[in-house]
């Protein structure tokens, strides 16, 4: 799932959700979309999971995926594809020390990681970041089948692009958040809630739960769910969120008394129009587009 450091980043992004595919075009300068697409997928097309085969109807996906990006594209055929948060799972995990050398680091991660998982560590695809805290080391680990991960990967391959990094959904639009202090973001999508909380620029816990009202879900409905994780993160770090950034509704303000009320946090949607870019023309709603729009700005 990670990138190859030495190449340089796609300008293109393109995510596969349970019921569109999205996709964008990065500014020259690199602060803004210039360009977006979306193509609405016919219910059941895409079925996220862990284990399971996602992509119930590959050729409906693959066609998406070409219509989208083809529309924005221009010559560039090196994409960043962003895939569901619920056929991933994201983890945090704290060592005293991690190897130096990447490969036994991984190793040791893995090995961290056999018993947690819903499914065998050695058939998975793993991706993680290492940051030393204090004195210990926080990965952040990015992990999911094997089997699942070539299936999206295979779909931008028929669709005649390269699908260089791939990236779940909510680790794509943290990189739309400006989080020097504690922060709170919330994604919804189709079928989940996922919650991140950093500080410092530094992840302090991720979560995904099953959201079965989809996009309708209300402010009251997201603050209770979202409050479990607030006041582990207070009883932890011994601080409070201070700013908190919604993404995957279609009236964030509709969520943010609630959530105000809870936390005394200012609250604003996590894609700016001015990240979304003026020239995009109001293609896709940026509601919508916090993966496609943090995978390319960060």
């Amino acid at each position: 799932m990670s990138p190859n450091s030495n190449a340089p980043k796609p300008k293109l992004a393109c995510e596969i959700a349970a019921d569109r595919v999205l996709a964008g075009r990065l500014t020259d300068n690199g602060d803004a979309l210039e360009a977006s697409a979306a193509r609405e997928l016919a219910p059941g097309s895409v079925i996220p999971d862990l284990v399971e085969n996602n992509l119930r109807q590959r050729e409906a996906v693959r066609a998406g995926i070409e219509s989208a990006l083809s529309s924005i594209a221009l010559r560039s055929k090196d994409v960043i594809a962003i895939v569901p948060d619920a056929a991933v799972r994201v983890m945090l995990v704290e060592f005293d020390t991690l190897p130096s050398d990447q490969e036994e680091a991984l190793g040791v991660v893995r090995f961290r990681l056999k018993k947690s998982l819903p499914f065998d560590v050695d058939k998975a695809k793993i991706s993680y970041h290492a940051q030393k805290v204090n004195d210990e080391v926080r990965v952040v680990a990015a992990v999911a089948m094997a089997s699942v991960l070539a299936d999206y990967e295979a779909a931008f391959r028929d669709a005649g692009f390269n699908p260089g990094v791939v990236l779940p959904s909510t680790l794509a639009a943290l990189g739309a958040a400006e989080a020097k202090k504690p922060t709170l973001v919330i994604k919804v999508d189709a079928h989940t809630t996922s919650i991140a909380i950093l500080n410092q620029d530094q992840l302090q816990l991720f979560r995904t739960l099953e959201n079965t009202r989809g996009v309708a879900i209300t402010g009251d409905q997201l603050a209770e769910e979202v409050y479990p994780s607030v006041v582990f993160f207070q009883d932890t770090y011994h601080l409070n969120i201070e700013q908190i950034y919604v993404a995957g509704l279609p009236e964030s303000v509709g969520a943010a008394p609630a959530l105000r009320a809870q936390t005394g946090a200012d609250v604003q949607e996590l894609v700016s129009s001015a990240q979304l870019g003026a020239s995009t023309g109001g293609a896709v709603p940026r509601w919508r587009m916090s993966g496609v729009v943090g995978a390319l700005i960060s």
